[in-house]
């Protein structure tokens, strides 16, 4: 279905990517002050990631695990949408530590974790792809650098300490 949905408005994970980085260091700036909330709001972002991932499809799985190593471009909205999906999690679990390398090596490990799962459970219907992974790396890479980005801000805008 949101494949479907992708392959008919192909513009779509672009426009949301570019929402993503352009929002990505402002709003990561802000919730600096506010880990609660960027605790609540990775918590609410990974909802998407279990209901897209984990959640049985009802179909037979007939290869359990692909292996290849294709890049996301836009045109394939798949990729593209599995990018996506890790930024918002870990920029915000980037933001609440203020550890944008811990937050990346997480999304590595959920994303492993995942097609794990996928692998192991064929009952879900749901194939393991190590094109997954590595789209769902790009965008961990993503979501850290935009934390970065946003950690650097912060600090600059502090005012210097008086001596």
């Amino acid at each position: 279905m949101i494949t479907t949905l992708l392959v008919a408005h192909p513009w779509f994970s672009p426009a949301v990517l570019a929402v993503l980085v352009l929002l990505g260091p402002p709003v990561g700036t802000w919730l600096l002050a506010r880990p609660r909330t960027a605790w609540t709001l990775c918590g609410v972002s990974l909802l998407p990631v279990a209901l897209l991932t984990l959640v049985p499809t009802g179909r037979e799985v007939l290869e359990r695990c692909a292996v290849g190593w294709a890049l996301p471009t836009f045109g394939r909205v798949e990729l593209m949408a599995n990018v996506i999906l890790f930024v918002p999690p870990v920029l915000l679990a980037a933001v609440a530590t203020r550890r944008p390398v811990l937050a990346l090596l997480g999304g590595l490990a959920t994303s492993a974790v995942i097609e794990t799962v996928q692998a192991l459970a064929p009952a879900l219907g749901r194939s393991c792809d190590t094109n997954d992974w590595l789209s769902n790396a790009i965008g961990s890479l993503v979501g850290a650098a935009l934390a970065a980005v946003a950690i650097r801000l912060e600090r600059r805008s502090r005012p210097a300490r008086v001596r």
